[in-house]
């Protein structure tokens, strides 16, 4: 036991030694920090509530009271960006979770037993994969109505194909390896082999997979909002912000630079960060 903590430790300080030498990984690891920061203790340092309208003050310009400006309803920018991080990472992180989870269980079940079960899904998933995932996540919300709730199931669904398809490349390769092999010689259950001897080595590529598609869920999550088709009024939503404050641009710029940057910055921060998972947990390829 005690060997074992010991070649787990030393793993890890390699990785964490590896990860150092790419200063943008870091970066991107601090500005994922920085907003999930802001998700939970957002509404408490903002300096005023994301829904407060000061009808008097509406469309002013940064400033000392308001760091960036306020909106055409009088209400903090600074604020609304704060604790509309929650947002995302409740919407967007609730999506790829979701996707991550049931895409695991296809792949998983789609690269094991092959044959007729394997080509059924992946036809499936292929039919998917053709339809542009906007296209898709327009008309399903204009069918369910824009709601929190439906949107996540909409991020869940358009990147389960794409989650399915990795695991199942990785499992193709693993299911043929010796410890594999082996287990079924010893006569496990394909549930045994499939969760305790496959699904740990399939961890580190999916881990690397969900956090790209937590980027692109992210962007989905703004563009959806942008379009009104996601988190409705008063939710600080960034990409509700910015559809809000696209009338507004020649009044006021930062209402919509604001929320803009914001998503621009998170998305750069996680694709930093997927690159730095990826140098970190996948040097060589999989192995056990």
């Amino acid at each position: 036991m005690a060997d074992t903590a010991t070649k787990a430790a030393s793993k890890t300080r390699r990785r964490w030694r590896r990860l150092r030498r790419y200063p943008a990984t870091l970066i991107g690891f601090f500005i994922v920090g920085f907003f999930l920061l802001m998700a939970v203790i957002g509404p408490v340092v903002a300096p005023y509530g994301y829904a407060d309208q000061q009808l008097a003050e509406r469309l002013e310009p940064p400033s000392r009271e308001h760091l960036l400006g306020t909106d055409r309803f009088g209400r903090d920018v600074f604020s609304r960006v704060l604790v509309g991080s929650r947002d995302v990472y409740v919407v967007a992180g609730s999506g790829t979770i979701l996707a991550v989870l049931l895409g695991l269980t296809l792949g998983l079940i789609a690269g094991y037993f092959g044959g007729l079960v394997d080509e059924i899904l992946m036809r499936l998933i292929d039919v998917l994969l053709a339809i542009p995932p906007l296209l898709l996540a327009m008309i399903i919300l204009f069918t369910l109505g824009p709601s929190r709730s439906n949107v996540i199931l909409v991020v869940g669904f358009l990147y389960i194909p794409m989650v399915s398809r990795v695991v199942r490349s990785v499992v193709l390769d693993l299911k043929t390896r010796q410890f594999v092999e082996a287990a079924k010689l010893r006569g496990e259950t394909s549930l045994y082999i499939m969760f305790r001897e496959i699904l740990p080595n399939v961890l580190p590529p999916l881990a690397v997979e969900a956090s790209m598609r937590f980027s692109y869920a992210i962007f989905l999550v703004a563009s959806l909002g942008f379009l009104g088709l996601g988190v409705q009024p008063p939710s600080p939503d960034w990409g509700l912000m910015v559809g809000e404050a696209r009338n507004y641009f020649s009044q006021a710029q930062w209402a919509l630079l604001a929320p803009a940057a914001a998503v621009a910055i998170l998305v750069v921060g996680v694709g930093f960060m997927s690159d730095g998972l990826r140098r970190m947990l996948l040097p060589g390829g999989v192995s056990r």
